[in-house]
């Protein structure tokens, strides 16, 4: 129940109290992290520091004992590092110094501690000395530093040894406190104001988005949607846009298919029941009237059976309910054998089927469904063909990477711009009149069998010189389960 309640409280949140919140989130971790590094972190860190510099600074003033401006370096090394220096000589013996803190350091008080630093020195085992040391004259700790002095041979010429403050730390500290506190308020005012801009600029484009969204789901497509804010609010812009054009074009062929599907319907139904009527009323009793008028009834009913048949096998294509039974087929001999089989039928409907095969050529796919495409092309080249010419095309063409079906028909072509259109459920070009019946859905049953396979197709036409449709599909590989795409 409290997982529910927190995902519920979350999705019930704005996007400005979210930007708000995420602003407030990072203030508090900056500040933690300031905090944090203030109380814990700060007199290590400083210390570190220290005696990295003090170390580095002796260092280097040990590496120029030999050159020309030693002295000069000396005292600048003093200033700079605000240390004191003492040089003693390999039997401990004072050769020069300099003093920052007016006799009061750890070197210069007047005390003999530089004898023990100078003995410690000598016996460290790492040839440095490096300590820490409360001076009370000057209540301070005091960092002591000490290395050796080599002479040009690499023999010890004697010993430098330094003497720095360590600055208490928490007076800093408190100060670096009072900043923090005075960062965090900044910090705070600024979050606001900025998480304010920010949920402005995302949220007021998002919100449009929103209410177009909701006039697009009332049946509005011809709602705009603005973008703005950043490339992603664009993209989703773009996004409701296209999908606002899809179900604009997908309600307009659900329309047209209503109105396709009930004329089409509607013309053997009533014909049916006028029919039935003069069976009943006129020719019950005369045989031969009686049988033709039932041979008509039958005829419309293989119509109607034909059209709810197409309907259905077009919408599981098109859901993807039916999966293909892939296949390796010989499409050299497919095509053969199906124009084998319009022979008879091309005599009898007074057309000649001319067939031009290649060499055989294996290919991957379902073969009921190919030869649906094929036989669907060839019935619509035979509805459209030339009345004068009556010839029907079809071709295989084989490539290297592919082969090529065509099927052609010299009938009145199809003009241009309308060729892309050829393929939608129900669309007739101007300029094809069918002399035999059919469904309107066999090319949109062919595109979508040709989708699936992953093939290409399309249609090649010119005003008065017939149609070509052609489909291209690969060699066989080793078979792909394509269902599984």
């Amino acid at each position: 129940m409290l997982k529910f309640n927190k995902l519920q409280f979350t999705r019930n949140l704005t996007i400005r109290v979210k930007i708000w919140l995420f602003f407030m989130m990072l203030v508090c971790i900056v500040f933690i992290l300031m905090w944090t590094f203030q109380i814990l972190l700060l007199g290590p860190f400083y210390e570190i520091m220290k005696v990295s510099s003090v170390s580095g600074a002796t260092k280097k003033l040990a590496s120029a004992y030999h050159t020309e401006n030693f002295t000069d370096c000396l005292l600048d090394s003093a200033v700079r590092n605000d240390m004191c220096i003492e040089i003693l000589d390999k039997n401990g013996a004072e050769v020069r110094y300099e003093c920052m803190f007016s006799g009061n350091c750890m070197l210069h008080n007047g005390s003999n501690d530089v004898y023990f630093y100078f003995m410690e020195l000598r016996e460290s085992e790492t040839g440095e000395i490096c300590r820490k040391i409360y001076n009370n004259t000057m209540q301070s700790e005091m960092l002591i530093y000490g290395c050796p002095l080599y002479n040009k041979k690499g023999g010890i010429a004697g010993y430098l040894i330094t003497n720095a403050r360590l600055v208490p730390v928490e007076a800093s500290r408190q100060i670096m406190q009072n900043i923090t506190i005075f960062i965090m308020v900044l910090l705070v005012i600024s979050g606001v104001i900025l998480s304010a801009y920010a949920a402005e600029n995302l949220g007021a484009p998002i919100k449009k988005l929103n209410i177009s969204a909701q006039r697009l789901a009332q049946g509005d497509y011809t709602v705009q949607f603005p973008g703005g804010g950043c490339a992603e609010v664009d993209d989703l812009a773009d996004t409701l846009a296209y999908a606002s054009r899809e179900l604009s074009r997908t309600d307009e062929m659900q329309r047209d298919l209503i109105a396709n599907v009930s004329h089409d319907m509607r013309t053997p139904l009533t014909m049916m029941k006028a029919y039935a009527e003069m069976i009943r009323d006129l020719s019950g009793n005369n045989p031969e009237k009686r049988n033709q008028h039932l041979n008509i009834i039958i005829e419309e009913t293989d119509r109607l059976s034909l059209l709810v048949n197409d309907m259905l096998d077009l919408s599981k294509l098109e859901s993807g309910t039916q999966k293909l039974d892939i296949d390796r087929i010989d499409i050299s001999e497919k095509l053969r054998e199906i124009a084998r089989r319009y022979e008879g039928i091309s005599e009898k409907m007074g057309y000649s089927l001319i067939f031009t095969g290649n060499a055989p050529y294996i290919i991957n796919c379902d073969s009921g469904k190919i030869e649906r495409v094929i036989c669907n092309l060839l019935n619509n080249a035979i509805n459209y063909t030339s009345k004068e010419d009556r010839r029907v095309y079809l071709r295989q063409i084989n490539f290297p990477d592919r082969v090529r079906i065509e099927i052609s028909d010299t009938g009145d072509g199809i003009e241009e711009d309308k060729i892309k259109l050829i393929f939608d459920k129900y669309y007739r070009s101007e300029n094809h009149k069918r002399e035999v019946v059919g469904t309107g859905l066999g090319l949109s049953i062919v595109k979508a069998i040709l989708k699936m396979h992953g093939y290409n197709y399309g249609v090649n036409s010119k005003i008065g010189e017939g149609s070509t449709f052609w489909f291209e599909a690969p060699p066989a590989d080793p078979i792909n389960d394509i269902n599984q795409q």
